[in-house]
């Protein structure tokens, strides 16, 4: 029997109408997309139509639509293509300390291309107060980067109230909103970006994939160079069938956006429920309310998150801490958070999606719970004196 799945904010299997809609363009629909005969013409139309698909879900222009291999990608393009293109104006950049290596890691490389990064902090909760962000503006500020959802806790970012400051100050804005896209409202124009990032492998669309919107009047440099593809933008020929995966993804997401929002929250409240019924101590990690609808990242006193899920075949999750050649190091995230260490290695982070049932949901609360008791008991005894 397969294990239940609740690891959706890691990846999201590939919905089954988006790999309907991409299969015809790994057979019959197999023309260059820059080609001017019919073949390449109904490739470059499924390129349109995903474009204008993903700017529907983000509330903006398909021109300000690029497609790209995925959110690394994008993050990549959007900070180090702004960076460079508006350096005569200030080497100065912001973010946070809670971000993905995606944009943590181009961020190293820039400061040592000369560039100075800010890494403004978060509260408990992994909440950022956008007055911290305002208070580190200097006149050489040139780019701010704050990730929309955090992929471990779930907290959502006030982006408005930031994307107000970088407005006033004239300062580009860009969010990593990989986790973010398809689970709640992510529309350009309300959070007030300049450049927003999509990975098409958390929206159910496969790997590989993703898009960055940029804003236009944004002045940020080519980051892939060639033939010129993508307005300029992006050089390589289209991966048009996993563009128009993409495409239909971002299109059931605008559909279902409401009705599956509310319906994973209520499970995911329903899951909070059941493991605090069943196991003691259960310590919510993340913001209360500000959080992604389908993210319970909690710990378990006096369990090892990672021995716990190690122990619990039955379910497919994650933890809140990672191992690297076999020394345990606490999560980024949850360090930053200033979550303690008993607590922070306890963590697991459980994320639900679009195929989640109550059944499991049932299940895996059981399933934990009977094994947090039998490694608490084991711990308890060892402690013991003989």
């Amino acid at each position: 029997m397969q294990p239940i799945y609740l690891d959706y904010n890691a990846t999201t299997p590939t919905d089954p109408a988006v790999v309907e809609e991409l299969l015809p363009y790994l057979s019959e629909v197999f023309g260059n997309p820059s080609s001017s005969h019919p073949y390449g013409k109904k490739a470059g139309e499924a390129v349109e139509l995903a474009r204008t698909r993903v700017a529907a879900l983000l509330g903006c222009d398909s021109a300000q639509v690029i497609f790209t291999s995925g959110g690394t990608e994008s993050n990549n393009q959007a900070l180090i293509g702004a960076a460079f293109a508006n350096r005569d104006r200030g080497k100065h950049i912001i973010t946070t300390t809670i971000e993905h290596p995606a944009v943590l890691k181009p961020l190293q490389w820039l400061e040592g291309q000369g560039f100075t990064v800010t890494f403004v902090p978060v509260d408990g909760a992994g909440r950022l107060d956008p007055q911290t962000v305002r208070r580190a503006v200097t006149g050489e500020t040139v780019l701010i980067s704050v990730m929309h959802a955090n992929n471990e806790v779930g907290t959502i970012q006030p982006l408005a109230e930031i994307g107000a400051i970088a407005r006033e100050k004239g300062i580009i804005f860009h969010t990593d909103a990989a986790q973010s896209v398809g689970k709640v409202p992510t529309r350009v124009d309300d959070l007030r970006v300049d450049l927003l990032t999509v990975a098409g492998h958390k929206l159910y669309a496969p790997k590989g994939i993703g898009a960055l919107f940029i804003q236009s009047g944004t002045k940020i440099n080519t980051f892939m160079h060639g033939a010129g593809q993508e307005g300029g933008r992006r050089a390589g020929t289209e991966n048009v069938p996993y563009i128009a995966a993409l495409g239909k993804a971002a299109e059931l997401a605008a559909e279902r956006l409401a009705a599956d929002g509310a319906r994973i929250l209520s499970l995911r409240e329903h899951f909070h429920k059941r493991l605090r019924d069943l196991a003691d101590g259960v310590m919510l990690n993340g913001h209360p309310t500000e959080r992604l609808p389908n993210t319970l990242n909690v710990s378990f006193p006096g369990v090892v998150g990672a021995d716990l899920l190690a122990q619990t075949p039955e379910i497919a999750a994650s933890t809140g801490s990672a191992c690297h050649e076999g020394s345990g190091e606490l999560s980024g995230v949850l360090k930053a958070m200033g979550t303690s260490r008993e607590q922070g290695f306890s963590a697991v982070r459980l994320s639900l999606g679009r195929f989640t049932t109550v059944e499991q949901i049932d299940r895996a609360a059981e399933v934990l719970a009977a094994k947090i008791r039998e490694l608490r008991a084991a711990r308890n005894s060892s402690d013991k004196p003989a």
